[in-house]
């Protein structure tokens, strides 16, 4: 599948907040709205930039960059 997330999980705790994970490692907290948000935009959106924007690897530009390419832009 186009857009998995490569290196990313998520789990969801017990009290409504999304962990997010990176290889293993905890990335990221979402809490409340941010948590509700996140579970919806996962499955309708690209997961790998989602998560990417999320932990703030989305900073490096290789999701932003990658989605203009030719190749990836949707007709």
């Amino acid at each position: 599948m186009a857009g998995a997330p490569e290196g990313f999980t998520y789990r969801v705790r017990k009290n409504g907040d999304v962990e997010v994970l990176h290889h293993g490692r905890p990335a990221a907290v979402l809490r409340g709205g941010a948590a509700a948000r996140f579970l919806i935009d996962v499955e309708s959106d690209d997961p790998q930039e989602l998560m990417a924007r999320v932990t703030g690897n989305y900073k490096h530009g290789n999701e932003r960059t990658a989605k203009n390419h030719p190749r990836n832009r949707r007709r």
